[in-house]
């Protein structure tokens, strides 16, 4: 997902995302829909969130890191 994506699901959401980089965007979404704010961690492939919208995001994400 790209940044205009994120940037306009906050938007929606009426979250302040100015100055945020990307994985603390998504972390602060994550924690507003209740979730864990696990973004980018899902180390080795293995993640038990199967309904987190940020899933295969994440994937490519931890593997960066």
């Amino acid at each position: 997902m790209n940044m205009q994506e994120i940037k306009s699901i906050a938007k929606n959401k009426k979250i302040d995302v100015a100055g945020l980089a990307k994985i603390d965007i998504i972390h602060t979404l994550q924690r507003k829909e209740g979730n864990f704010d696990c973004y980018g961690t899902a180390y080795g492939g293995v993640c038990d969130q199967l309904s987190c919208m940020w899933r295969e995001d994440c994937f490519d994400a931890s593997k960066s890191q």
